[in-house]
Formats: C-alpha cells, structure tokens, sequence
C-alpha cells in the first residue's frame, strides 16, 4: 500500500503539473491538459505494463509503484483503459462492452446528480 501511495503522489503531482501547463499554451475552450494527461498515461501504462508481463514480474513492487501507483495518481483512466483492453485479449467481448458502457454513461449520470444534489 505504501509503494503505491508514494507512486500516486508523485502521479498525481505530475498530473496537477502537466495539465496545468497544456492549459496555459492551448485553447481553453477545450479540456486538453486533462485529454493529453489521459491519453499519455493510457500510452506509458500500457508501455510499462506490457515490460513488467514480458519480463514476468506484473506483480512486483516497481510494477505496482509504476503502474497502479504513478500511471493511477496521474490518471485513473490508464488503469480503465488497461482493463478493459485485457477484457478485449481475454475474448470477453459483453464485459467490455458492458465495462466501457456502464463506466462511461453512469459515470455521467452519476456526475449529474452530484451537481444537482447540490444544486
């Protein structure tokens, strides 16, 4: 727990960071830190996922540091793209897709109700 702590708040200050700077060069009217943050950690956690499997150690603490801790304290989208894609190798094609609908829509359903709770 504590090695992916440390990993989350080193991701998660990376994220802050990065985000922070794309926001200031590009357009506002579009979320582009948070989309390139995405999308980079999708990119380096599938990178080092794929290192950690090949060399057999997907369940060592620098795997988890670097993936569920950094890869997840930057963004939790890497780690719902990475389950999903291993739905997809793994022939389940209905929990994908249920996986990616019900993440996707309920997610914006739940977001809704929380600003309407508060108004």
């Amino acid at each position: 727990m504590l090695i992916v702590g440390i990993g989350s708040f080193f991701g998660g200050m990376l994220r802050y960071y990065l985000s922070t700077i794309i926001k200031g060069v590009c357009h506002q009217g579009f979320p582009w830190g948070t989309l390139a943050v995405n999308l980079l950690g999708c990119f380096v956690f599938g990178l080092m996922f794929a290192i950690f499997h090949r060399w057999g150690s997907s369940h060592s603490s620098w795997c988890l540091l670097l993936t569920t801790g950094v890869c997840g304290g930057f963004t939790t989208f890497s780690t719902f793209a990475n389950e999903s894609m291993q739905m997809l190798q793994g022939g389940n094609i209905m929990g994908f897709a249920s996986y990616v609908v019900a993440s996707i829509l309920i997610g914006l359903v739940l977001i809704a109700l929380g600003y309407w709770i508060v108004g």
